[in-house]
């Protein structure tokens, strides 16, 4: 992925987003388009409903509503959460950051479907359970999250700094709800409690607006260093409570400008391809979160400001079912999931698909949907909540298949997806990753590969455990999960793999055909030929010798065999075995002769590798992340490779 290294500082940027807008996307012009407008109909024009829209109300998703309902009903006997100082202050004491999280997400959650309740109602119980939401957060000392705040790097101390607030991803978020939700309930918070949405307001400007506004230090703001999906995460939600809550036309202008500069910045990361080095799960709250603002200011100047017609827009838009194995597994990379929580707004693919047209985005949305269950949760935040709840389309959408795509191969990041047939995963599916090791949430995976069967990885890439203090520490790559050891690579002298953009792959030949196929920087089209694998150099991903090296192949032989041929040249290493090959399986893992087969219900595989037996190592989980996804244990199989020079195939095959 190209990573702008030296950004330019504020003002002077022009990225995709100035190339398609020019001087529009800048404050004059934007100063000159809203006032002309007024606040009060750029708000009308977010399409979000106040409680007096009754038509959209009275239309809302029931099932939504009912499951809402349930839940807030439920809680409201209860006390409010409480995140408590001790909790903060124990990512510094002890690293824990979950806890905290939990609580302040269950307080953001309460005050979402108490909002949407009484929006439905109006009834003056649920009116005061949101206002009570409200002020609780107001009052709590911070909106920021413990990993995040600046305060104990800078002075020592354990608590937040009140008079200094980090603007962060948390922070960010709270601005947004309380926007929201004084954008649906204003009327009638005016008429039963007089003042809170002065405090809104004013919590908002100290805590958020102000510090965006005058502070070009924060990093996410890509004028000191590269950005990742903070940028447009933050920057959406900024925009989205600045235009819900100023007066001001011509701060809006010039906040907006701020903002887009600096999301232009993100978008210039962005490869041709679609690609996302941090992979589907991140593509929710980083790609995602950008189409999210693309789409606020489309609505706001009318398409004046046109996302839309960002060429990048349709591959980014397309990236996660290409990278779908079946059903809710995808192949996942770095600090990504290997399966869907469940809860992603899949009213946003949805939305972007009905916009460009692109039938395939909008059936792999429509395949989440499900007839009777809620069109989205109050997990993924009021702002998405409510667009879920007012799309008529989505409410309606039914189910569909997935498109499946038959190759992908994504140069940027060196990803190759393939099957035997185009919409039938039940075949197995090869996905290799090649890349660095020096992508955002980067595990040490280059030259990696997953296998899945019918939809279900079994040869497997562990994914993302609960995040401590260690995960974005130096001390990163002691975490299991992210060793190179814990991945379906080759250990050559036993060695784990390095650190840093310049530790990767490099392809050999010709790269292997798929979707999109990306000439000069620009995706052209599809294309369905018949090479199903890729060569990589994986030399450069270890710190070995200057006449040494290790090569590997992959082949999707047919929907049953698939073929991974190591070839390497090493210094003999003294009596020892050169080298160990890792492979990491989710099932029942059993030895039957020199084959291993691994299943997980009525799917399986069996493996060969040249007649080598391999260990077995058992890793018995104990992250409820991890367990969430795998169940109860990973099981690591280690082939000793004995001779210094060399070549062995592993055979993995479909088991009826």
């Amino acid at each position: 992925m190209t990573r702008p290294r030296h950004p330019a500082p504020p003002g002077t940027h022009r990225g995709p987003l100035y190339a398609l807008w020019g001087e529009r996307m800048r404050e004059p012009a934007l100063r000159s388009t809203f006032a002309a407008v007024g606040m009060d109909r750029l708000r009308d024009r977010t399409g979000l409903p106040s409680s007096a829209d009754r038509r959209v109300w009275e239309e809302a998703d029931s099932a939504t509503l009912d499951r809402i309902r349930h839940e807030a009903e439920t809680e409201r006997t209860n006390p409010w959460s409480d995140p408590t100082a001790s909790l903060f202050a124990r990512f510094v004491r002890d690293g824990d950051r979950t806890e905290y999280e939990r609580a302040v997400d269950a307080r953001q959650q309460r005050l979402t479907r108490a909002t949407v309740l009484a929006a439905v109602t109006r009834a003056d119980a649920w009116v005061d359970e949101a206002a009570d939401g409200v002020v609780v957060l107001c009052e709590q000392s911070t909106w920021c999250l413990p990993a995040h705040d600046e305060t104990h790097a800078r002075t020592g101390d354990l608590l937040p700094d009140v008079s200094a607030p980090t603007l962060d991803l948390g922070a960010g978020e709270v601005a947004a709800q309380l926007a929201v939700a004084d954008r649906l309930l204003g009327e009638d918070w005016d008429l039963r409690w007089p003042g809170l949405r002065a405090r809104i307001r004013h919590e908002v400007e100290t805590r958020v607006l102000v510090p965006f506004e005058s502070r070009d230090d924060l990093w996410w703001l890509g004028y000191s260093r590269e950005v990742n999906n903070w940028n447009p995460w933050i920057l959406g939600n900024v925009l989205l409570a600045a235009v819900l809550l100023l007066d001001d036309a011509d701060r809006f202008a010039r906040l907006a400008a701020r903002a887009l500069e600096s999301l232009d910045r993100y978008v210039a990361t962005l490869p041709a391809d679609g690609a996302i080095d941090e992979g589907v799960t991140y593509w929710w709250n980083g790609a995602a979160r950008m189409l999210e603002a693309l789409d606020l200011l489309s609505r706001v100047t009318l398409g004046g400001l046109d996302g839309a017609a960002l060429p990048l827009v349709a591959e980014l838009l397309r990236f996660p079912l290409r990278m779908q194995l079946g059903d809710d597994w995808y192949v996942n990379v770095g600090d990504g999931r290997a399966r869907s929580r469940g809860g992603e707004p899949w009213q946003v693919a949805f939305h972007w698909g009905r916009v460009l047209d692109d039938r395939r985005v909008v059936d792999w949305a429509r395949g989440a949907r499900r007839p009777g269950h809620p069109v989205a949760s109050a997990t993924g935040g009021l702002p998405r909540l409510v667009r879920a709840l007012v799309d008529a389309s989505w409410r309606e959408a039914v189910p569909s298949a997935p498109p499946y795509p038959r190759r992908v191969w994504l140069p940027s990041v060196q990803v190759l997806v393939c099957r035997e047939r185009e919409g039938d995963p039940s075949g197995l599916t090869l996905a290799v990753k090649g890349g660095d090791n020096g992508e955002s949430h980067n595990h040490k995976d280059v030259g990696s590969f997953l296998v899945a069967v019918g939809g279900r990885p079994l040869l497997v890439d562990v994914g993302k455990p609960t995040y401590t203090a260690q995960t974005f520490s130096a001390g990163r790559y002691g975490i299991r999960a992210m060793q190179s050891g814990w991945h379906n690579v080759p250990a050559p002298h036993g060695l784990e793999q390095g650190e840093g953009r310049d530790v990767g792959a490099r392809v050999e030949g010709l790269p292997p055909d798929g979707e999109p196929l990306v000439t000069a920087g620009v995706a052209t089209g599809v294309d369905r030929s018949a090479r199903a694998g890729v060569r990589l150099d994986l030399t450069g991903a270890y710190p070995l010798g200057e006449d040494e090296r290790w090569l590997r192949s992959f082949d999707l032989v047919s929907e049953s065999r698939i073929e991974v041929v190591d070839t390497w040249r090493l210094e003999p290493a003294g009596g020892a075995p050169a080298a160990f090959l890792h492979l990491v399986a989710a099932g029942d893992v059993r030895i039957v002769d020199d084959r291993v087969v691994v299943r997980s219900g009525d799917r399986a595989i069996s493996i060969s590798a040249g007649g080598v037996v391999p260990t077995l190592e058992e890793w018995r989980l104990d992250d409820p992340e991890l367990m969430a996804v795998w169940g109860a244990r990973l099981t690591r199989l280690r082939y000793p490779l004995q001779e210094p020079s060399g070549s062995v195939t592993t055979v993995v095959e479909a088991v009826s």
